[in-house]
């Protein structure tokens, strides 16, 4: 089974971290993977997205054109990427920053307030773990509790905080209904 996931936001919302936490976590159960960032030479504030294809085969291109799944966090990326979702496919979007819904008929579309959710936990910054969360709920793609000990072993012991914050919004993620 192959999984072709896009992530797509600007600069500074963590979309290479999420996307890294994804290929992290496939390798550490021996599926063949590939990680792609791509950004705007201004990065910070300019688009930013990560194609992870996640196989049980070899991967012969990392290129993705019609992603299983979109993470959008935000509304350019929607408007730009939300079309070419595999009819069947996943879309996951940050209702906090994306008031627009969907009119495929076809894609099973799913929206949470990530943004909002970190603010109001004050988790600034942790919205793309939020939604990393939801999508471990929605796709069972990984086990939750290997999913955070992966994360957690990346992030170094003088920054302990973000263990716990990331561990509170993944747990915020996960729990969304």
């Amino acid at each position: 089974m192959t999984t072709e996931i896009l992530l797509a936001g600007f600069g500074g919302q963590g979309i290479l971290f999420a996307g890294k936490q994804l290929a992290k976590t496939a390798m550490h159960e021996d599926k063949c993977v590939s990680w792609l960032p791509s950004y705007g030479p201004e990065m910070r504030g300019g688009s930013a997205n990560c194609s992870v294809i996640i196989s049980d085969k070899e991967i012969g291109s990392p290129i993705i054109n019609r992603p299983d799944v979109l993470i959008a966090f935000n509304l350019p990326s929607f408007d730009k990427f939300e079309s070419k979702i595999k009819s069947g496919g996943i879309l996951i979007a940050n209702s906090t920053l994306i008031s627009t819904k969907s009119t495929r008929d076809d894609i099973n579309a799913y929206y949470i307030p990530a943004t909002q959710m970190a603010s109001e936990n004050g988790l600034e910054g942790g919205a793309n773990v939020i939604i990393l969360g939801y999508f471990l709920k929605l796709t069972k793609l990984f086990d939750y509790d290997k999913f955070v000990d992966l994360m957690v072993a990346g992030i170094p012991a003088t920054k302990t905080k973000l263990i716990e914050n990331n561990k509170k919004a993944l747990k915020l993620g996960y729990d969304y209904n």
